[in-house]
């Protein structure tokens, strides 16, 4: 790079690092919190007047700070209007005591104050309800969500009994901060199931009231109205560049439980006021910069599995599909005003972790606010609206905000508020995420290298067992090695074709020779992403082979344990296998339900997780005749052992197809891999030329 495009670079980062303004930012966070759908919580959900009014206001902001072409984008989802939810008893000392509860997205309606009788539901399992008559009852139960299992499956238990609604109380996991803390998740249930939240501390002393008898009489009053068919507005505005083609998209989400101030308020702030010093700078970008608030990213879709992300997932793959191809990348935004560490992490596709990283690398960026510096963690992950956008092929990366202590304490509660604002972090956060952008901008060529995504995806093989099974995991292993060579050597080209770029003193003129190598690199970015993200029963993110060669180990390690006479030992096993640990729990139509949303719904309806899970493998009646046997000291397996080797067979056979599959996806990529290093037009020898 020549020395006066250096100077150059570094005095529009300056430039923009004066203009940024964390008051500005700190103040618009603020700003947001005074739409709400329930006056004493706050909540501003999906398609709710609340969420409207934020979108208008934002729509407002965006024309104010300068951004061109703003617009609101229409998307379909079911809505959530959660305006109040009051539980009335009578304490242990006789005094009437009104509660606050909070709410899941489900649909519920009292007339005013009704009675009702509350009984305690322990746990809300199958064997809380044994010899329990809960018919128009409300269920209190304890749940953990973090360790256990998601509220939908005592939810829908209590549901299936009868129950009027399931009031849950956070036993660990969430809502740690204190014991007056609600908590909010997304249900993953039907919206005729209801469900609210009671702190520990009103749990405390409504159980307190009963005296032992484990039920009481109380007085319900409650407005939560789900429905189907709804619309709602992200809203988009932008710096246009000189060329349209090709943009870099910001996005956080403006919906919220409570009244959300790092998640996500904080985040949209800080989208707009990169957006505003970005323009106030003098910043002239190449590409086009896009600027998204997205609605409905807590919660959008009525019993799905995947019901989160959904304003995300309809943009880019409903509303502006075209944007595949044509967005280099997505920075979004979640909890940014916030240090979850003494290190922080910018979480990104395996792509774009070395371009990252030799931005990061010998700046000492952050130290004074993150002492252990700035790492770059990939793949992404589920939790937030980047993994839409990855999987729809516009390769993505967010500000990490899940290893620190504030998911378990402060997430989704009340206490989410301005109290634990740290300036400094989003001062830091501003600055950064604001050079980053200048710097993908200065890109000719999206900077993707795809021998990470190789070499890790070599490392979540098992040769050992392949080579056992005939699944040809050889051939798969010297198929990853060609093509993180050849990844590697074509981020070599793309580094020199940028290079030689930033060094002209008209870089745009230079790009319209590559464009349509950065669209062969989006191809293959959104092949990858088809090809080998997958995701297990727990939203963990996987390679194809991954679930079934763990259930493989955990089905012999169950068979091992029936042939030597240890039923208890088998049961352990077959707990994680798939999401049979459910069958433990919960009533056979309860976990027949939550397995067949994912394996038989539409795939409009499961969003960015259809066809994310392939297999699985319902093992409930082998439960249940292996509990049978314990309690009855029964130690004769012979029925079981036929029915897990059946198993066994049927996951091999699996296992054998996802290895074939993905030798046949490697060749292909690899074919196209080689279409760019054979391209004689597309070579640079030396980045001066």
């Amino acid at each position: 790079m020549h020395k006066e495009e250096g100077e150059c670079e570094l005095k529009e980062e300056e430039a923009y690092v004066r203009a940024v303004d964390v008051d500005y930012s700190f103040h618009l966070a603020k700003r947001m919190e005074q739409y709400k759908c329930n006056e004493a919580l706050g909540y501003r959900t999906a398609g709710s007047r609340a969420e409207w009014e934020t979108g208008e206001m934002i729509r407002r902001e965006m024309e104010a700070i300068g951004l061109e072409r703003v617009r609101k984008d229409k998307i379909s989802l079911d809505s959530w209007e959660f305006k109040q939810a009051i539980l009335r008893f009578y304490d242990a000392s006789g005094q009437l005591k009104e509660c606050q509860l909070g709410a899941y997205q489900t649909d519920f309606h009292t007339d005013g104050f009704e009675e009702f009788t509350i009984v305690c539901g322990g746990k809300g399992t199958a064997a809380d309800y044994e010899g329990a008559d809960v018919s128009g009852k409300l269920v209190l139960a304890e749940i953990n969500q973090r360790e256990e299992w998601w509220i939908n499956f005592p939810v829908y238990e209590a549901h299936i009994r009868g129950a009027a609604a399931l009031i849950a109380v956070q036993g660990g996991g969430y809502g740690e901060v204190d014991d007056t803390a609600l908590n909010a998740q997304d249900i993953g249930g039907p919206a005729d199931a209801p469900a609210f939240s009671m702190s520990r501390a009103d749990a405390r002393a409504l159980k307190e009231s009963m005296a032992g008898t484990g039920e009481k009489k109380v007085w319900f009053c409650a407005d939560s109205t789900v429905k189907t068919g709804a619309v709602s507005y992200n809203i988009v505005g932008e710096i246009t560049g000189r060329d349209r083609e090709s943009m870099i998209l910001l996005s956080a989400h403006y919906d919220s439980y409570f009244s959300g101030f790092q998640d996500d308020n904080a985040a949209v702030a800080l989208m707009l006021g990169i957006g505003r010093a970005l323009i106030q700078s003098g910043f002239r970008p190449e590409k086009t910069i896009v600027f998204c608030a997205m609605a409905a990213e807590e919660w959008g879709m009525a019993d799905s599995k995947y019901d989160w992300s959904t304003g995300a997932w309809q943009q880019v793959s409903v509303v502006h599909p075209e944007w595949r191809g044509k967005v280099a990348a997505d920075f979004n935004f979640e909890l940014p005003a916030h240090a979850h560490g003494k290190k922080d992490a910018i979480r990104t596709v395996y792509e774009y972790a070395d371009f990252l990283e030799s931005l990061l690398e010998g700046t000492g960026v952050g130290k004074d606010v993150y002492p252990e510096g700035v790492a770059v963690l990939c793949p992404v992950e589920t939790m937030s609206d980047d993994f839409s956008m990855a999987i729809s092929g516009i390769p993505s990366m967010v500000n990490d905000f899940t290893s620190g202590q504030f998911m378990e304490t402060h997430y989704h509660t009340q206490f989410d508020n301005d109290d634990y604002y740290d300036e400094a972090v989003y001062r830091f956060h501003h600055e950064l995420y604001g050079c980053l952008v200048m710097a993908f901008d200065r890109t000719a060529v999206a900077p993707l290298n795809f021998e990470r995504l190789f070499l890790a995806l070599k490392d979540s093989l098992d040769l050992d067992y392949s080579e056992k099974t005939g699944a040809g995991g050889e051939r798969l292993k010297e198929l990853t090695e060609e093509a993180a060579r050849l990844g590697k050597a074509v981020y070599e080209q793309v580094r020199r074709i940028n290079e030689k770029c930033r060094n002209q003193e008209q870089p745009w003129k230079y790009r319209e020779q590559y464009r349509e190598l950065e669209a062969v690199l989006m191809q293959l970015f959104k092949m990858e992403q088809d090809s080998f993200v997958r995701l297990d029963w727990h939203d963990e993110v996987c390679f194809p082979q991954e679930a079934v060669r763990r259930n493989l180990k955990l089905v012999r390690t169950a068979v091992e344990c029936l042939e030597n006479g240890h039923g208890r030992c088998a049961l352990e096993a077959i707990y994680g296998i798939d999401n049979n640990r459910y069958a433990f729990q919960f009533d056979e139509e309860v976990f027949r339900h939550f397995t067949d949303y994912v394996m038989n719904q539409e795939a409009g309806r499961l969003q960015w997780g259809a066809g994310r899970i392939v297999h699985h493998e319902n093992l409930f009646h082998l439960v249940q005749l292996l509990k049978g046997k314990l309690e009855e000291e029964d130690e004769d397996f012979t029925e079981e052992l036929l029915i897990l080797k059946r198993v066994e067979e049927n996951q091999l056979a699996c296992y054998l197809d996802d290895i074939e599959y993905m030798n046949h996806a490697i060749e292909k990529m690899i074919q196209k891999l080689k279409e760019i290093t054979e391209n004689e037009s597309w070579k640079v020898t030396d980045c001066t030329e």
